[in-house]
């Protein structure tokens, strides 16, 4: 179940002019404005979009965007009440607390910073028992809704008695000076996009892009069900094994989609990043999806040389763990995670380790232990009705995780991030 569910641009005094009736429909409608400002700002005002992004019986998940459209700030605590009881279990991209219906919503650290006209996202699952309204009022760091950004006064500047030089500086980059980019996605049915709007599984890679600034352009070319040589070399790879027990290549062309991205023209180019996530079929031991680790590391190496070879930085990630748990803790499940941190360390590309960091965010969420049933509950809500894809809830968390990866190995593109 998808539904915006508040959006309120109207101001205070309309609101009450137009009565209860209105301030429904404009809720449905559109988002909530809230006032965001620090000491000293000279205009402070943000717009809160809080969308349920699924819903199932006692349960639901929740996406929450901040759009600050006053000065830039440099903390933020969003605050709103609900009105049935509702509570938050878990939480992500931010620090959330709850003291009966009142509800506070901290950064994170690393998202704290909000400049003019940007926005930072949070979401959370949480628990309900006889109804879940949407909240219709928030406030940003103590201020309620304005509607609008709204002038404060700031202290007239000092004269001084004479003139001083000002060191010039550097100016630091902003979303408006950095060269445009291009995030080119290889991986498998973890990153793909869905086969339809909202249909599951959908990949991580689908969702990546709401992470990134304006400059930055998602191109996923991941491909449900292969190996890293399959969608490499479709149609090409056969379900003939040679001596060496690796599957037959003939003839050994590429496919297109790898011959699109190695396109002079049209392909990668300087300054842009592959991201290359397999090591779920390769594990196969039948071909044509079966690679061996000598191999897996081989073509992640061809696929990295030809990045940097056209001014690309490619960016290695091991695969996205299934759900399985151990009594209450989510474990490890996938192979090739030592190849391609091995691949990583031979060809001087970061490894973000995707793996661990998608069970950990398991247990934070609380996934384990479960049922079994993947069609219900908090586990339905991250999962498609089997323990290895992602609903768009999910998909959306994991990508998440890959972008605050990027900020904390320090990897050039956290530069474009939100």
């Amino acid at each position: 179940m998808n539904r915006i569910s508040s959006i309120n641009k109207w101001g205070a005094a309309y609101r009450r002019a137009a009565g209860v009736v209105a301030i429904a429909l404009a809720v449905l409608a559109g988002g909530v404005a809230v006032a965001a400002g620090a000491a000293t700002a000279a205009a402070t005002g943000c717009r809160v979009d809080y969308k349920v992004t699924s819903e199932w019986q006692g349960g639901f998940g929740a996406d929450v965007t901040i759009t600050n459209l006053g000065d830039p700030v440099s903390g933020w605590t969003l605050t709103w009440s609900f009105a049935t009881g509702q509570r938050i279990t878990q939480a992500w991209n931010a620090t959330v607390t709850q003291s009966g219906s009142a509800v506070s919503a901290r950064d994170a650290g690393y998202n704290g910073a909000i400049g003019t006209n940007a926005s930072v996202s949070f979401g959370f699952n949480g628990a309900w028992t006889t109804a879940n309204p949407v909240p219709t009022a928030f406030s940003l760091n103590g201020l309620p809704c304005t509607g609008a950004p709204t002038a404060t006064p700031c202290a007239p500047p000092s004269t001084p008695s004479s003139p001083s030089a000002t060191p010039s500086r550097t100016p630091t980059p902003t979303p408006s000076t950095q060269a445009p980019v291009t995030v080119w996605l290889a991986g498998d049915s973890t990153v793909a996009n869905p086969s339809s709007s909202g249909a599951c599984p959908v990949g991580w890679g689908n969702q990546f892009g709401q992470y990134l600034n304006a400059n930055a352009t998602v191109v996923n070319s991941a491909v449900g069900g292969r190996s890293i040589q399959t969608w490499l070399y479709d149609p090409n790879v056969t379900t003939t094994k040679n001596s060496a027990g690796e599957c037959v290549v003939s003839p050994e062309t590429y496919s297109t989609r790898w011959q699109a991205m190695l396109n002079s023209g049209t392909g990668m180019k300087a300054g842009d990043y592959l991201f290359i996530q397999f090591g779920i079929n390769d594990g196969d031991p039948n071909c044509n999806r079966h690679v061996g680790s000598a191999r897996y590391k081989q073509l992640l190496g061809v696929m990295a040389n030809a990045a940097k070879q056209r001014g690309a930085r490619p960016v290695f990630l091991t695969p996205a763990a299934a759900i399985t748990c151990s009594g209450s803790t989510a474990v490890g499940n996938r192979g090739f995670l030592t190849e391609t941190f091995d691949a990583g360390a031979a060809n001087n590309v970061p490894v973000i380790d995707l793996h661990r960091l998608s069970y950990t965010l398991y247990n934070r969420l609380g996934l384990c232990p479960n049922n079994g049933d993947y069609g219900s509950g908090a586990v339905g809500a991250f999962f498609c009705n089997d323990h290895t894809h992602f609903e768009a809830a999910g998909a959306r968390q994991i990508a998440g995780v890959v972008a605050t990866a990027l900020r904390d190995q320090q990897i050039g593109l956290a530069a474009y991030l939100r």
